[in-house]
């Protein structure tokens, strides 16, 4: 049997691993899946080495020339690397030495109120007129901001997701595997049940399987919208709007709004005088977060939420001090 054959074969058996432990790994199959079709392309028979991964990470299909797309890709690879080299010894891992080590999480745009509040009015006046296009963005990115849902979940509701009556929306499968169910605010409520009767009223079917959000336009009436289709909406309302980028990323993203929720929610808390450390744990669980140290997070990188640590810091010294005199 092949080398090529058995890598094939192994990265199956590897993934699949991964979905007993509860781990969904799309990007990293999608990656692996590519790394394995480049080899049967260039016709490397043997164990995988850094020379041919490196190779494969260049081969970016949007022809990027980033070193940290390229270093990204290839750390995609890395795990199963070093799970391979227990069944072929010879094979090589990479590092950070061939791009370059990846910098930390980027700090987010948070955006104020005001900002969200002009994201949905300019949402609600996108064209063409008497369509529901500008209502089904306005509510997206609407539910997104206040309930701090990843666009993926968002996209992948379903009617019979979305409780109206209990006031609780359910995302299945999330992005590590698991279910949860998200209790929203009766404000929130109300503007899903406006946006779901307008759409049962415009003739939308409102079957329990269908998908929440829907194309409005051509072929894609009644589908689900894709990430390509809000990226580039969110992308017109942006440069229409004129945001200053508060953010390390290129340019404010739809992303940012589930990063604003979170950053709100705790300058929230802080003002009512709730104890953060105790809400934290709620605050992962609600938020589908694998650990609870990727919220804490937020504490120590978002600026708006540095002077919060920096208070509590202080307070906590002031106490030792009161406590060794």
């Amino acid at each position: 049997m092949s080398t090529l054959t058995v890598l094939r074969e192994y990265i199956d058996n590897y993934l699949d691993e991964r979905h007993r432990l509860g781990y969904l790994a799309i990007a990293q199959a999608r990656n692996l899946h590519s790394f394995d079709r480049y080899t049967q392309e260039v016709g490397d028979s043997n164990p995988p080495t850094i020379e041919i991964m490196a190779q494969w990470a260049r081969q970016d299909s949007h022809g990027s020339k980033d070193p940290l797309t390229w270093a990204r890709r290839l750390s995609n690879l890395r795990p199963f690397m070093r799970w391979f080299q227990q069944f072929e010894p010879r094979t090589e891992v990479p590092d950070d030495s061939t791009f370059g080590r990846l910098p930390g999480r980027l700090t987010p745009h948070i955006y104020t109120q005001q900002e969200i509040v002009d994201l949905l009015a300019a949402a609600r006046q996108l064209g063409p007129e008497q369509s529901l296009r500008g209502k089904i963005y306005e509510t997206l990115f609407g539910l997104i901001a206040c309930a701090g849902l990843r666009i993926s979940e968002a996209l992948s509701l379903h009617n019979v997701d979305v409780d109206l009556k209990s006031g609780m929306i359910i995302i299945h499968q999330t992005k590590f595997g698991k279910t949860r169910q998200l209790p929203v605010h009766n404000s929130t409520v109300k503007a899903l049940r406006r946006y779901r009767s307008e759409l049962h009223m415009s003739g939308f079917c409102s079957d329990d399987e269908m998908p929440f959000f829907v194309g409005t336009r051509g072929k894609r009436r009644g589908m689900p919208l894709s990430n390509r289709q809000v990226d580039r909406v969110f992308v017109q309302l942006r440069d229409h709007l004129g945001w200053q980028n508060r953010g390390a990323h290129h340019a404010p993203r739809v992303h940012d709004l589930r990063h604003s929720f979170v950053v709100h929610r705790i300058l929230q808390w802080q003002k009512e005088g709730v104890d953060i450390d105790q809400a934290m744990l709620s605050l992962s669980t609600y938020l589908g977060h694998a650990l609870v140290t990727y919220t804490y997070w937020y504490l120590s990188a978002v600026p708006e939420l540095m002077s919060l640590a920096a208070t509590q810091f202080e307070s906590f010294n002031s106490e030792l001090e009161v406590t060794d005199e």
